[in-house]
């Protein structure tokens, strides 16, 4: 990838956290969650991800029956 392309990223972006620095910059949202062994915003509905539990266990609950 030659460069992040912000502004189209945060056209899908739904994290509700506003002061995040990461918002639009998926590969640092992407390492950032990973090491804290989190999932970003978007891989999540909006009810639960307004939770900010971002973690796999969540995920997987959300996710399970869906499959």
């Amino acid at each position: 990838m030659d460069e992040c392309q912000k502004e189209k990223n945060l056209t899908h972006c739904n994290c509700s956290y506003d002061p995040c620095s990461r918002k639009g910059v998926c590969c640092e949202c992407l390492q950032y969650h990973w090491r804290m062994e989190e999932l970003p915003a978007c891989l999540f509905p909006d009810e639960a991800e307004r939770t900010y539990d971002r973690s796999l266990r969540n995920f997987i609950a959300i996710y399970q029956d869906k499959v």
